[in-house]
């Protein structure tokens, strides 16, 4: 594990889980974006509404791995993104990639159910 944050998210776990294993699928909500030297991932594991795994977003770290535990929070959903790797990077590729997550997750995703 090279990184781990857990956060709320508004809406109830089916709908986050629906969000992260088909994601943009609403173009009124397009939050997952790739940048340059990332690609769509694909969801390797899915269990609703608790647990979504996907594939690598990073082209050059094809072995990564990005694990979702979700878990009701009240009329919520606790979220905790779980970035997985089979090496230790360098601390400041650690640091992007943690950023990159935190930008996805705990801001586009949250930000496209209006908060």
């Amino acid at each position: 594990m090279i990184g781990s944050r857990r956060r709320g998210q508004p809406p109830p776990p089916w709908v986050v889980w629906e969000a992260l294993t088909t994601p943009n699928r609403d173009p009124r909500r397009v939050w997952l974006i790739p940048h340059r030297g990332e690609v769509p991932p694909r969801v390797i594991e899915a269990d609703r509404p608790h647990l979504v795994v996907w594939s690598s977003l990073w082209t050059n770290r094809p072995g990564y791995v990005i694990r979702f535990d979700l878990e009701p929070a009240g009329q919520g959903t606790s979220l905790r993104w779980t970035l997985l790797a089979p090496d230790e990077p360098a601390p400041e590729v650690v640091g992007g990639l943690r950023w990159r997550m935190n930008e996805l997750i705990n801001a586009r995703l949250r930000y496209s159910f209006g908060q």
